[in-house]
């Protein structure tokens, strides 16, 4: 939920106000657009395709690529003051602008990249989260040399196990956890940016160190059965 100060922000830097033409026909006829009917997790938008197919087929899977790790902890982290449905649906741009996430290529990136970025529209143009996503790439190959893989250190703050919540409403749904919390303090103690503990746990959640699905949403049986 995005309210306040916060969603002017959101309709500013990612143009979510008004409404979306697509909305009644999905609603009409959402096999249509590949959306089944099955009980959801609630911030999963019927009248955001994107956003049904990322909960569906992505958020909350266990993830071990460092690439892929690299990217959600990218937007993550870009995330910070707005809502997740507005980075997302910035997502492919962002693919584009950060050089398909190559957190290598990232990490070289001058003062001209800086520039061109901040000259993009299809991003959130802030110059602090883009100066430090340059610098967390950097960061993030550190902490690649000294665990062998960003995955192997990730997932240790966790037993390398997910973790099982059992939430039964969304109003229950924690901010942060103590795993976060450790793990975002170790981050910033490694020089990285815009990783409190709530955007970390955001974090821990999209990439499957912990089964946040309701337990009546039809995804938290099938993430446990991939978790074990």
């Amino acid at each position: 939920m995005v309210e306040g100060s916060t969603l002017l922000r959101c309709r500013t830097a990612c143009g979510t106000g008004g409404s979306n033409p697509l909305t009644s026909a999905i609603f009409k006829s959402p096999s249509k657009y590949g959306i089944t009917m099955a009980k959801r997790c609630f911030w999963a938008k019927l009248n955001n395709p994107l956003m049904v197919e990322y909960h569906d087929k992505e958020w909350g899977v266990p993830a071990h690529n460092d690439k892929y790790l690299f990217e959600k902890l990218l937007l993550d982290s870009a995330q910070a003051g707005l809502s997740w449905e507005c980075i997302l649906n910035k997502r492919e741009n962002y693919r584009k602008a950060y050089s398909n996430f190559n957190y290598k290529k990232v990490a070289k990136y001058t003062e001209k990249d800086i520039q061109r970025l901040l000259n993009d529209p299809g991003i959130v143009r802030n110059k602090l989260k883009i100066r430090s996503s340059i610098e967390n790439a950097k960061f993030f190959i550190e902490i690649q040399k000294e665990f062998s893989s960003f995955d192997q250190y990730l997932w240790s703050f966790v037993n390398h196990r997910t973790i099982q919540n059992k939430i039964k409403e969304h109003r229950l749904l924690p901010a942060f956890s103590e795993e976060s919390t450790r793990l975002s303090k170790d981050l910033k103690k490694r020089g990285f940016k815009f990783v409190g503990p709530t955007i970390v746990y955001a974090f821990m959640q999209a990439v499957g160190l912990v089964n946040d699905h309701t337990t009546d949403c039809f995804r938290y049986k099938e993430i446990k059965r991939l978790s074990s």
